[in-house]
């Protein structure tokens, strides 16, 4: 099987989820509400006028289970804190084509983040 080059759509597509998931790192920080680490992300998304197909929220904590408070969407009312692990998982979803989703998981630091998870974020073309 050889495997095809990606088509420019999807090569757009990679660059914006990027770039958007990069956004929502940025803005994490203790304090900072969890609306605007999404709203962060979520602007890259708009700006590139794909906004209709990020059809949910940023990310959430992981704890015992997988999917936890707090959750970073648009309506969310917590704040990011010390020590709590988040994902920053921004994607793009186009009808009847496909999408991209680049997922990390991070621990918040007092200053900055850790990125716990280590996996290319690179597009790769596989096959």
């Amino acid at each position: 099987m050889v495997a095809a080059e990606p088509q420019d759509w999807q090569l757009q597509i990679h660059d914006v989820v990027a770039r958007a998931q990069q956004a929502g790192i940025d803005a994490l920080a203790p304090g900072v509400l969890t609306s605007a680490v999404d709203r962060a992300a979520r602007s890259v998304i708009e700006e590139a006028g794909l906004a209709d197909f990020f059809g949910h929220g940023l990310g959430h904590g992981v704890g015992l289970d997988i999917h936890e408070v707090p959750f970073l969407g648009p309506t969310s009312p917590l704040t990011v804190e010390a020590g709590v692990p988040l994902t920053v998982e921004p994607g793009i979803y186009l009808p009847d084509r496909g999408g991209v989703r680049i997922e990390d998981t991070l621990l918040v630091l007092e200053k900055g983040v850790q990125i716990l998870t280590d996996f290319p974020r690179q597009l790769t073309r596989v096959g």
